[in-house]
């Protein structure tokens, strides 16, 4: 061991190559902390040439790297608990100027999803993907998941905001990919195999990304509604409106019960409600612009769809507002032991799912509480368990791996996703074959070969043993 990290201080310099405790315990892990991290050392290079020495010594002798960017992945993706080595990016930040014509900006894997916003915004523009880990998540790891978030319903995945990539192969060889290009109709386009391959074919270094304009002023409106019918009723509203959908996000009245206790928030509403949607558009301009909001907002309360609703009157309120839905996960998990997945499926097939998942568990699973919110708008739902206080954490995990069957049964049967946004990583690979063929899976086992013929990199994730 000791030969092996003065090696690697030769090729990256004393100070770039850590075997602290504390570094190993913080940089081995990502936030589903599922296993215990046990890696080598950890090394942070601070460019491209070095991250390709770094992999090129490994490769040569045989030593297992895991690439590292925020950890703020839920899969297990960034977990080093074998004796890897982790790559870390964080040193590889730099962002260089925005270019306002081409509306692009390059910048390198390790810059924070945050810090690139703020790099944008005075251009008027941004890098529209978004999500409540925005602070600690990078570029890298975003495109390395294929990261979605809340706002995927207008933008879309982190795919489809990445013009050129630069990615480091295990033997060290360096690919440069369409640069600043937005047609490049030459064969196959590498770029999109190493976009939401989680690093276990090569290691992404830098990028030239595509950038927007900043949205306008948002309307965040809250929703109360009667029942689950109601919310799919108020998402074709919707989508057949002049609004400009941001967002359109559902919880059920247990899931906020649990948010106003845990953050010591007041009701939005006088009465509860069984279901509520948080809707967030970009405000018209012009005054015909908010005569049709006010319009819409009106027929809405007049039809009965909508039991109540608040409009946000400030960017104050308008947090507020998000905070009741951003906070659901945090207060849970505050609450008690969870079983969760985040899983998709067809628009169409949504509301079908959920009353068979929660019959299911009802019928089936009377002690534990299921809890249930997502953003309905890209069909992506986060399902929840909770154990009951009295109950064993053996039994519950039990119960739940039983409940986790007939749930995946469905996934399979509607033609949906075991994983939406959080990847597959080391937590979710025996689920990959609900909603992958046994071709794809063998397809992708000869690309790990291709791009990775040693399996040293980000090795245990993903594919199936």
């Amino acid at each position: 061991m000791n030969d092996l990290v003065a090696l690697l201080r030769t090729v990256l310099g004393p100070n770039a190559v850590s075997v602290d405790p504390g570094d190993l315990q913080a940089y081995g892990k990502d936030w589903t902390k599922a296993h215990e991290p046990a890696p080598l050392a950890i090394c942070f290079p601070s460019s491209t040439e070095e991250v390709s020495r770094l992999l090129a010594l490994c490769f040569r002798d045989g030593i297992a790297v895991v690439p590292s960017g925020g950890r703020t992945g839920l899969a297990g993706g960034a977990v080093a608990a074998k004796g890897e080595v982790v790559l870390s990016l964080e040193r590889m930040r730099k962002m260089g100027p925005v270019d306002p014509l081409a509306l692009t900006v390059q910048v390198e894997a390790g810059a924070v999803t945050e810090a690139v916003h703020e790099h944008c915004k005075p251009h008027g523009l941004t890098w529209p993907v978004d999500f409540a880990s925005k602070g600690s998540s990078t570029v890298g790891g975003n495109i390395a998941t294929n990261a979605g978030g809340v706002r995927v319903i207008r933008y879309g995945l982190t795919r489809n905001w990445v013009l050129g990539l630069t990615v480091v192969l295990m033997e060290g060889t360096v690919l440069r990919m369409n640069g600043s290009l937005e047609k490049n109709n030459t064969g196959i386009d590498l770029r999109q195999v190493f976009i939401g391959s989680e690093g276990i074919l090569g290691v992404i270094t830098e990028t030239t990304l595509k950038l927007t304009a900043l949205p306008g002023d948002r309307d965040v409106f809250l929703f109360g509604l009667a029942d689950l019918p109601a919310v799919f009723d108020l998402f074709e509203a919707a989508r057949k409106s002049r609004l400009l959908v941001n967002a359109f996000e559902c919880f059920s009245q247990d899931c906020l019960e649990q948010v106003l206790e845990h953050r010591n928030l007041s009701a939005p509403f006088t009465s509860p409600c069984a279901q509520y949607v948080l809707l967030e558009v970009e405000r018209p301009t012009g005054a015909s612009g908010q005569e049709a909001v006010e319009t819409w907002l009106t027929g809405l309360m007049e039809s009965g769809l909508v039991k109540d609703a608040v409009l946000a009157q400030s960017e104050k309120e308008a947090s507020n507002l998000w905070a009741m839905r951003e906070g659901i996960s945090e207060s849970l998990a505050h609450r008690g032991l969870l079983h969760k997945h985040d899983i998709s499926l067809p628009i169409h097939r949504l509301k079908e799912f959920i009353e068979i998942w929660t019959r299911d568990i009802d019928q089936n699973y009377p002690g534990l509480k299921p809890y249930i919110f997502g953003h309905i708008g890209d069909g992506n739902l986060h399902v929840n368990l909770m154990k009951p206080e009295s109950m064993p954490v053996g039994e519950f995990k039990a119960l739940c791996k039983k409940a986790d069957e007939g749930m995946f049964a469905w996934i399979r049967r509607f033609e949906g996703s075991v994983s939406a946004e959080h990847g597959i990583g080391l937590l979710k690979r025996h689920l990959l074959s609900y909603s992958r063929s046994d071709d794809e899976i063998r397809l992708m086992r000869q690309m790990k070969q291709s791009f990775d013929p040693k399996g040293l990199l980000n090795p245990g994730k993903v594919l199936p043993e």
